[in-house]
Order: structure tokens, then sequence, then C-alpha cells
């Protein structure tokens, strides 16, 4: 979160105004308009009242193709709409745009996970643009291979600090939901790609990159839209970056990796998020069985 970029929201006085809600529910609130904040940020919004319908659907349509439950979804739908009904009851806008807010309906779509040759192309393209200065590959390298090799969330990849990253026992620390810390190991594709990039990060890092493990290239701690712009130069097709996530769970499935275990690589705190994971598995064995049994 910048600094100053809530000011124009009043989220604090929001916050005070759920005198009956428990400390939890308060938490949690917080956390989600905040969260949709830092969304709407992306599109050059820094108030309440240049906020429309469009923006809530297409936040809570984000937060469905990364992988958040259904009653997550409903619960960050049911924060918004009670922040901009407070919002409009005290005059910080005129006309509320979450009423009748609702989650999406249905199950959602399966997780999109790459096949062999998209996931190859991100990782290792046969070739880069011939201008592509040797600090930004080696950079992109090392954050494709760690949200692919450790299953990270884009926040917890831009999050990451120098120190977060064991070279030496292939374990990446991350900060994940609710503020959770979890430690992953790292394959050792990223292991090297990491140790790459760190050769290089001098290039750009300057007084103000701080402990960041990943630089942009103003030296500053790179963010979810550089991931973005990385994802969409490596990738033939339109993919989402959380796709590599993906692609790391079904992966461990497919190989017979316990859901138990994926749930806490992953940082899911119900199993039943990861689950959504064995559809994606039978969905892929179907594919393969029909594609080459001679008779199915």
């Amino acid at each position: 979160m910048v600094a100053g970029r809530t000011s124009e929201w009043n989220v604090d006085e929001f916050v005070a105004s759920l005198t009956r809600a428990s400390g939890n529910t308060v938490d949690a609130y917080r956390r989600d308009v905040l969260g949709f904040v830092d969304f709407v940020a992306d599109d050059g919004i820094d108030r309440p009242v240049d906020v429309d319908r469009l923006h809530l659907r297409r936040h809570l349509a984000r937060l469905g193709a990364e992988g958040y439950a259904k009653r997550s979804i409903a619960r960050k739908a049911s924060a918004l709409r009670r922040y901009f009904g407070w919002a409009r009851r005290t005059g910080l806008i005129d006309v509320d745009p979450s009423r009748g807010l609702k989650a999406p309906a249905g199950e959602g779509r399966l997780p999109r996970v790459l096949d062999g040759g998209e996931l190859r192309d991100m990782l290792e393209p046969d070739e880069v643009a011939p201008d592509t200065p040797l600090w930004r590959r080696r950079r992109d390298d090392a954050a494709l291979e760690l949200l692919y090799g450790s299953g990270l969330r884009v926040g917890e990849l831009c999050g990451l600090d120098i120190d977060g990253v064991d070279l030496r026992r292939g374990v990446v620390t991350v900060w994940g939901k609710g503020g959770k810390e979890r430690r992953v190991p790292m394959t050792k594709a990223s292991i090297d790609a990491v140790r790459t990039w760190m050769k290089s990060r001098p290039e750009v890092a300057d007084d103000g990159s701080g402990t960041a493990l990943f630089l942009n290239g103003r030296g500053r701690r790179m963010g979810t839209r550089d991931v973005r712009r990385i994802v969409d130069e490596r990738s033939p097709s339109p993919t989402h970056p959380h796709a590599l996530r993906h692609t790391f769970a079904t992966h461990l499935l497919d190989g017979g990796a316990d859901l138990r275990i994926v749930q806490e690589l992953l940082g899911h705190s119900d199993v039943a998020t990861t689950q959504r994971y064995t559809h994606v598995s039978k969905e892929r064995l179907r594919s393969v069985y029909t594609s080459t049994h001679p008779r199915a």
C-alpha cells in the first residue's frame, strides 16, 4: 500500500463505524477495502467518487481468476457494499455503485493451466527482444521461475526481500494473506536464476531500492503491473500471471502429491480452495485418455 493512497477514501473512519462487528470482521473488511483501493489505483482511480459498478465487477472477477474461494469473494463483496453504503450516507459519494452488488454466481471456471509449450516459452524463451538489457532478462527469468517453481502469488513475489530467499538451503519465505508466514522450497532452476539475477541487481539498484529482491527499471520494488508486463512479453497467448501458480499446483497433484501438502505450499487456509485443482487434474486425465486411447 503506497503511503497516502488511502487519504481520499477515509478507510479509518469507515472501520471506526463498524462498532457492532467483531474484531476479526473489522480486520477483514479493512483488508478487503484496501485491496480494492490498490486494484483501482492501477486504473488511475484514487477517489471513491470515481468508482463505478464496472470497477467493482472487474475486481470480483479478478479475485475469482486468482483462485479465491467463493465464500471469500462473497465476503469481499459484502465489505465493499458496506463501505460504499457508508460513504454515501456520510456524503463522501452521491451515488452508491455497489447497490445490489453480488459475488459472481456458479462454480466459476477451472484454473487455467499452461501446457508444456507455453511453459517453455515463458521460462526458456528461444529469443527475447534484441534491445532487452541483460539485467532485465535475468530478473524476468528469476521472477517467472519463482512463480512457477514455488507457486507464489504475484503479491508475494513483489513483496520478497533479499533475506527472504535462502539460496543455500533452497527455501523462500513469503508473507501470504492475513500476514501468515510460510516457507516454500525452491527448484534448482529458480535457485540458479535468482543467484544470476543478484549479480545484475546492483546495475539498477540505488539508495531508494531498499531490501527489495526484485526491482523495476527505476530501481524501485517491482510491482504487480511489472509482473503482468513480464508475462505479456513472454507468453505467446494472453495469460494471467496467476496461471503459473495454477500450473504449479496442478503439476504437483498430477505427480501424486498429497492434497494437504499442496494446500500448505500454496498457503490456503481452507482445503476446499485447494481441491479445485483436483478437478483440474481429473479434467487433464480425461483429456489425455480421450486423445490417446484408441477406443476412447
